[in-house]
């Protein structure tokens, strides 16, 4: 085997890994590869021999070419008064196998709080508390004190747990709930739909042409669920959203939107639409 040959295989033992940490920063799978396959660059460029621990260079490599493209990102969008829009993986009918991958996949709600950090806070954050990353690693990466770094991490989590709840892991127990959202929108049921609903329930949609905007509380996104989304109700598809019970809404080649679901304590806690996606990936075809 030529030696080129032998570092690519390297690399593709970890490049399940990477973008996995690359996701989680930029919550888009097309950026997210973009990241990886820099870090291969990177990697072929290098000295390849010197490097004691390939996987640990390779995730400082990617986070840090992710921090830069959320520093890039921000600037954009202030610059042009944009959100950014995530990036959903979706997956119709998947097999059992498929259901496992997606499992390990990052909430939508998790990802819309993550797109409310700064760019080192949520690099700290990800890599901290996903990946175990030490701090004094995630300092080198951004130039700051492992002090600093830990302190970011905790502004980062103290968010993170104060607006996306812990998912119940039931997925039978999701698509039940989902199913049961779904008919009580196609009747036009406000009582059912509260009745599935958590009280502080949060209803948040983005994307598209459409101006971003949240709703809170049962009734509220119950009313808000009848007047905005019941005609469409009807287009809705179960779908596995990021490892979620979710719906895909119109055609899967170009749905009109992605609903993901939040479920929590037995109810929904929050439901995301994301109008209009883009990159959406059925495992399979990644």
């Amino acid at each position: 085997m030529k030696d080129g040959d032998a570092l690519a295989e390297q690399f593709e033992r970890h490049r399940s890994h990477l973008n996995r940490v690359a996701y989680r920063m930029l919550g888009s799978t097309s950026e997210a590869e973009d990241a990886v396959q820099e870090a291969w660059l990177r990697l072929s460029r290098a000295d390849a021999i010197a490097v004691a621990n390939l996987g640990g260079w390779l995730t400082t490599v990617v986070a840090r070419v992710c921090l830069d493209l959320l520093r890039a990102r921000r600037a954009r969008g202030a610059e042009l008064d944009v959100d950014w829009e995530l990036e959903p993986i979706v997956s119709i009918d998947a097999e059992p196998e498929e259901e496992a991958v997606l499992a390990d996949s990052v909430g939508i709600a998790l990802l819309v709080v993550l797109e409310t950090l700064t760019p080192p806070e949520r690099l700290a954050f990800v890599l901290h508390d996903m990946f175990g990353v030490p701090f004094d690693e995630i300092a080198a990466i951004l130039e700051r004190t492992p002090d600093a770094a830990r302190q970011l991490a905790s502004r980062g989590r103290r968010r993170v747990r104060g607006a996306a709840p812990m998912p119940d892991a039931d997925l039978a127990r999701q698509r039940e709930l989902v199913d049961a959202f779904l008919a009580a929108s196609r009747a036009g049921d406000f009582e059912a739909l509260v009745a599935v609903l958590d009280p502080e329930a949060v209803f948040r949609i983005r994307g598209g042409l459409t101006a971003p905007a949240t709703v809170h509380g049962a009734s509220a996104v119950a009313a808000t669920i009848l007047a905005r989304g019941s005609r469409f109700a009807h287009l809705g598809r179960p779908a596995l959203v990021n490892g979620t019970a979710g719906v895909l809404v119109g055609p899967p080649e170009r749905p009109i939107s992605v609903v993901a679901f939040t479920v929590a304590n037995g109810r929904i806690a929050s439901i995301d639409v994301l109008t209009a996606p883009r990159g959406v990936v059925r495992v399979g075809d990644r």
